[in-house]
């Protein structure tokens, strides 16, 4: 949410819908005028915690790729720390609160299961991330960073890293990236392995013995491309006690969809599709207690790359109603909505 609501210019305390209008008519990012994600629209679905990402690289192939563009890690830090001054912003405005421990989380989330209060009135909870490391100027910034919150990290993103190769390439962690991943292990912090290569994950995996998940990814048996997970690297996470969350990026949903130019419509692209990539880690673990739902609706794309029934974030309740028809029960569906990321997370910080 920070990179849009920076880089993009969006008061995400709008409604999705009053976006969309104050942006009709500009073309300089591919979805405006089409976003998904605001806060009145997290509230409005009944979502009240996030992984909340921070993102800014330092590319030195592909400035146009999500969060690239910056000349060094240090001006990528500073983008960082100016995201995490607007979560900050957000948390004085009594808009969100960051959790950073189980003592937090389960303050925050007897306040969002009391219905005699209603979801306006609550903040939304965030969780915070960071998407690619290449903005920790040396290793030392980790820890400035977990002082701070951080409490997820995944090394790699796209393309070229400082600390590991992300999609689109192969080859394992750079010698920084070792060391990071060793660095996050000693703090507790969640090994996210979305975006890592293959090498990539197989080295994080041996090196890091704390929690890891997933936080979005799909099943490469369905869409065969570098940036999904196989079969074996399935089994490896489940494991390890893994959440994975489905990611509702229509071009990593089902085959032969081209980034930021087919339309989700031709494909036939809905959120039924992406039970088809959680029906294929069930079948493969013999029970739902794997699966979440990681969205990643503000990963810079809108309405030209989501599921066809999806207006706006709030729109992911349609998964209950969906998930019955296609026969999980009403745990099953608990887990998958929230129950799964919670024990996760009771665990990772117990």
């Amino acid at each position: 949410m920070s990179l849009n609501a920076l880089e993009w210019n969006r008061d995400y305390r709008l409604s999705a819908h009053q976006i969309r209008e104050n942006e009709a008519g500009m073309n300089d990012k591919i979805d405006r005028a089409k976003g998904t994600v605001s806060l009145p629209d997290l509230r409005r679905g009944n979502i009240g915690l996030v992984v909340a990402t921070q993102i800014a690289r330092f590319n030195q192939t592909n400035g146009n790729l999500p969060g690239a563009g910056w000349n060094s890690p240090e001006q990528a830090w500073a983008m960082t720390q100016a995201q995490r001054a607007w979560y900050e912003a957000m948390e004085d405005a009594g808009e969100m609160t960051q959790i950073k421990d189980r003592a937090g989380m389960e303050r925050h989330l007897a306040l969002w299961f009391d219905e005699t209060v209603p979801n306006e009135q609550k903040p939304v909870g965030y969780i915070l991330s960071l998407e690619g490391a290449d903005s920790f100027v040396k290793l030392s910034y980790l820890e400035k960073a977990y002082g701070y919150g951080l409490r997820a990290c995944g090394p790699a993103h796209y393309s070229t890293g400082r600390y590991a190769p992300g999609t689109g390439l192969s080859g394992p962690l750079t010698p920084q990236g070792r060391e990071l991943v060793q660095e996050m292990d000693h703090l507790g912090m969640i090994l996210d392995v979305t975006h890592l290569t293959d090498e990539g994950f197989l080295e994080a995996l041996s090196l890091y013995k704390g929690p890891v998940w997933a936080s979005h990814h799909n099943c490469r048996a369905l869409v065969p491309h570098q940036r999904q997970l196989t079969d074996d690297q399935i089994k490896q996470l489940i494991e390890r006690g893994a959440v994975i969350g489905g990611c509702f990026d229509a071009w990593m949903m089902k085959p032969g969809f081209t980034q930021r130019t087919s339309n989700p419509a031709d494909f036939g692209i809905s959120l039924e599709t992406i039970i088809d990539h959680y029906d294929h880690i069930c079948q493969m673990t013999g029970n739902c207690l794997h699966i979440a739902i990681g969205s990643d609706l503000d990963g810079t794309y809108g309405l030209e790359q989501s599921p066809t029934d999806l207006d706006t974030i709030a729109d992911l309740q349609k998964l209950n109603g969906l998930l019955t028809k296609r026969g999980y029960s009403s745990d099953d569906i608990d887990n998958i909505f929230h129950g799964n990321w919670l024990r996760f997370l009771r665990n990772a910080w117990t």
